[in-house]
């Protein structure tokens, strides 16, 4: 930890007051930002999105469980991996306990993934998680909320993600998506988030970023290097600060698991 210079109470207290000054505008602002998200215009759902959930198949608007909002949560888990991102699991790990808040203001939180719904359901049972959690596997879902991305795409090095054309070859990267639903039941897409758009969704940063050495992140070849499953922090590797990027191994692979042999990192919120 870097020293810090040592004053008298007084002293902290203006500068406190300084800071809280700049604190405040900035939760201004970020009232403002949200008064405009929530006036962004909608578009209208028309492809028939189904689900495999725990009560069977399920439409885009059976998700809302009744009520008028629904928020998904991208989860990033493919097809045949053999566990879910860690970065993603950071921000799961906070969702069961807001689930009766959202709830008694008129919004279901609903988490979607790509891999089949018995492959889910293995890595919730093994992280202890109580949200619904659905799968959009074979449907074009994903895709058109731009949060999976076909070979072709990868193989390129680019892939459209976040509004812009970024240098990544991933199969899979996280979000969040809004969706509402009239009286008529008719369904809308009102917004959607990437990147460090998701980063007011992850409450350890949010606690991190109140003490003196924050996110301590600056070292480390990309930003959640750092990030385990919570199962993971006593018996997983030491960490390497020179860890790059490396995607979840596959089931069916016959190298072991990536969590014994590679540290097991995840992905940057760019």
């Amino acid at each position: 930890m870097q020293p810090h210079a040592t004053v008298s109470r007084d002293a902290w207290l203006a500068a406190r007051k300084a800071l809280l000054a700049e604190e405040k505008a900035l939760t201004r602002a970020r009232d403002d930002i949200s008064r405009r998200r929530r006036a962004l215009p909608w578009v209208e759902i028309d492809k028939p999105y189904v689900f495999d959930g725990p009560q069977g198949r399920e439409t885009l608007a059976d998700l809302f469980a009744g009520r008028s909002q629904l928020i998904v949560y991208h989860f990033m888990l493919a097809p045949g991996w053999e566990h879910g991102c860690p970065s993603c699991s950071f921000l799961a790990d906070t969702l069961d306990g807001v689930l009766p808040h959202l709830a008694a203001r008129d919004v279901t939180l609903v988490v979607v993934s790509r891999a089949p719904l018995a492959e889910i359901r293995a890595f919730q049972a093994r992280m202890g998680w109580r949200f619904k959690w659905v799968s959009s596997h074979g449907s074009d879902f994903n895709y058109d909320f731009g949060v999976s991305f076909t070979p072709e795409q990868t193989a390129r090095g680019t892939i459209p993600y976040n509004y812009a054309q970024l240098p990544f070859a991933a199969e899979e990267m996280p979000g969040t998506s809004v969706f509402a639903r009239d009286e008529a039941g008719t369904v809308f897409h009102t917004y959607s988030s990437y990147g460090r758009g998701g980063d007011l969704q992850l409450t350890a940063y949010n606690y991190l970023d109140l003490v003196p050495k924050g996110r301590d992140e600056d070292g480390l070849a990309f930003t959640m290097a750092w990030v385990r499953h919570h199962d993971r922090y006593e018996t997983g590797p030491a960490l390497d600060r020179s860890a790059t990027y490396q995607p979840p191994q596959r089931l069916d692979s016959c190298c072991g698991s990536a969590e014994a042999t590679a540290p097991a990192v995840s992905v940057a919120w760019a």
